[in-house]
């Protein structure tokens, strides 16, 4: 995550960090110019995955591009080295000519999406928007923090079929205030984690470590 606190909903608080990985100069000339135009992107672009992988190392993008079709480079060899060092990380595959069978091996390994050349401006707008969406890209992170923990609260509570009532009776918290840490208004206090973790018998590392913040 990067950037700086940020509740405005759907701004991004800071440059969303894409990394781009093609053999075509011209394509990768055509994306850095895209989406330094829209305002809200910082973009790297790799022509050879040894550098893409070692500036992941460095500084961990929040999206990767990858062509999956790069001559002697194979882009299923780059997307397994890429989840398999960052399982977060949002990819989105760009190729061309996809075929059904290469969409189903790529989205088997956990990508995020598939964007077939050639693509619009606005698919590729709305693509990454989705990602940011999705992944709570460009957000602070205590605002992250608090959606993902509310998130699993309500489902620890859903899960074993209790209301808010039910929930507020086993930890001696307001219904008002388990609402407002379920829907992500407000982080828990260490006291009120705690009542929680026990009415769900668990430990406050086990929800945390959940949450894979």
């Amino acid at each position: 995550m990067h950037g700086s606190p940020s509740d405005e909903p759907g701004t991004p608080a800071a440059p969303i960090e894409i990394a781009v990985l093609d053999d075509d100069a011209d394509f990768r000339a055509y994306i850095e110019d895209c989406l330094k135009d829209e305002g809200i992107y910082s973009v790297r672009a790799f022509a050879h995955p040894d550098a893409l992988l070692e500036a992941c190392g460095q500084r961990l993008p929040d999206i990767v591009l990858l062509d999956m079709k790069m001559g002697e480079h194979r882009g299923e060899k780059v997307l397994e080295q890429l989840l398999g060092r960052w399982p977060r990380l949002c990819v989105i595959i760009v190729t061309g000519y996809p075929s059904l069978e290469d969409m189903r091996t790529t989205f088997r390994m956990k990508v995020f999406d598939y964007l077939a050349k050639p693509f619009s401006l606005a698919q590729l707008r709305q693509t990454l928007e989705n990602a940011i969406q999705a992944y709570g890209l460009g957000r602070a992170d205590h605002t992250v923090l608090r959606d993902r923990l509310g998130h699993r609260i309500r489902l620890l509570r859903t899960e074993r079929g209790w209301s808010l009532k039910d929930l507020a009776a086993a930890t001696r918290l307001s219904v008002s205030q388990l609402s407002s840490i379920e829907r992500g208004a407000h982080l828990p206090s260490i006291e009120s984690l705690l009542a929680i973790a026990r009415a769900f018998e668990l430990r406050p590392s086990e929800i945390l470590r959940s949450i894979d913040f």
